[in-house]
């Protein structure tokens, strides 16, 4: 089957081509990362739910942020925030926002968005990143190569909005905008294709990998999800 082009995927009416467009996700995973991306493709949140304050604070520390920032820089700039609250034995306070999470209106992007980014060492990239692990049917994540991707179609309607983004300093505001049109586009696959597979989630996924295949593989933030 041919892989189409993400102008000519956004308006193709045949859901093999969009599972197939998934799967492509795959191939640009490091092995490394491999057993965190599989665990957070299946992962039950109600297990993150029932987690105590140091259960949650290793699961950010160890697993969320090293799939979120897999570059070594990004990695270590991040959690040094991340590590004040262990630093500082403030790990309750971390805790409630785990609590928090659990409590929001997920309709509302710009609230969940703003309320996940009080994590220390997480910016609208790495909020948007956690609340699509945790609700991957309300929310994607949103980074350069979303915008990157969502800049080559064509007729998006909000196509104007997106070029005048900086991928790589994406605003709250921005980021309501992208989650809206995975939203909207997750809701439109369902409907085509009479099924309720099709995700946010799933939708930034595709957004990612078209997005990544036009930077040089070479460059040390292409391999960070930011």
């Amino acid at each position: 089957m041919q892989r189409l082009s993400i102008n000519d995927l956004w308006t193709v009416r045949q859901d093999e081509y969009w599972r197939r467009a998934e799967e492509y996700y795959w191939s640009f995973v490091k092995p490394a990362n491999l057993n965190v991306e599989k665990e957070f493709d299946a992962l039950d949140v109600a297990c993150v739910k029932a987690m105590d304050s140091s259960g949650w604070y290793e699961f950010l520390l160890r697993k969320y942020f090293r799939w979120k920032y897999t570059a070594p820089n990004r990695y270590a700039s991040t959690t040094k925030q991340l590590r004040k609250y262990a630093e500082s034995s403030s790990l309750d306070e971390l805790d409630k926002i785990r609590e928090g999470l659990f409590t929001l209106d997920l309709r509302d992007a710009r609230a969940s968005l703003v309320f996940a980014s009080s994590i220390k060492g997480l910016g609208t990239a790495g909020a948007s990143g956690l609340l699509a692990v945790l609700f991957p049917r309300e929310f994607g994540t949103v980074d350069q190569f979303a915008v990157k991707a969502l800049s080559q179609i064509e007729n998006l309607p909000e196509g104007s909005q997106v070029r005048r983004m900086n991928p790589e300093n994406l605003s709250i505001k921005n980021a309501v905008v992208l989650i809206g049109i995975m939203r909207a586009k997750a809701s439109e696959n369902n409907r085509e294709f009479a099924t309720n597979y099709w995700t946010p989630r799933k939708i930034d996924k595709i957004l990612w990998t078209y997005g990544r295949r036009n930077r040089a593989e070479t460059s040390e933030t292409c391999a960070s999800k930011v």
